[in-house]
């Protein structure tokens, strides 16, 4: 007979409750849609829902890998550093569809999740280079997680508003 182990309690399970509820507002508002409506961009911004969700998933997945390996471990094996790999990372790509991207998103919070049950909150690592960190700065597990709420929190609200212009659904209200 398998059991299953405790989920996280605390302020490991409030960190995950807070992640999981922006996650779910950000799904939500991809409900119903088809992927040539998650391709759409319904506003003068270059974003569109499936490229949110597809930039979210990335934005976690990264994150968390910072939070096991440092500023190193961000980088995944092979990927490329130009700028039209970056903007790909916002947009559907030929051949990607909204379920297979909310699979991605759906597995990458699993794992994120399972990290969050084992991860000390206060291990630490210096941030990656860049002109919009401070040099030598440096973020705990626990800043990181916070980072990733408030950046699913900011494009769950990007989507909602890209929905609403799309066909007058809304996430709330």
């Amino acid at each position: 007979m398998a059991t299953s182990l405790p989920g996280p309690t605390g302020e490991r399970a409030d960190l995950v409750a807070a992640l999981d509820k922006q996650r779910g507002f950000l799904r939500y508002t991809a409900r119903g849609l088809t992927d040539e409506q998650a391709q759409l961009r319904t506003t003068v911004s270059e974003l569109t829902l499936g490229g949110l969700i597809k930039h979210v998933a990335g934005v976690e997945e990264r994150w968390l890998r910072f939070a096991v390996g440092g500023a190193e471990a961000m980088r995944a094996e092979g990927a490329p550093d130009d700028a039209d790999a970056w903007a790909e990372q916002f947009r559907m790509l030929d051949g990607e569809t909204l379920d297979v991207l909310l699979e991605r998103y759906r597995a990458v919070a699993e794992h994120t999740d399972g990290l969050l049950a084992t991860l000390d909150l206060d291990a630490e690592h210096a941030l990656p280079a860049a002109p919009w960190f401070e040099p030598g700065a440096r973020w705990s597990v626990r800043r990181v997680v916070l980072h990733v709420v408030a950046e699913t929190a900011q494009h769950a609200g990007h989507a909602d508003i890209i929905r609403e212009s799309l066909d007058g659904q809304r996430t709330m209200g």
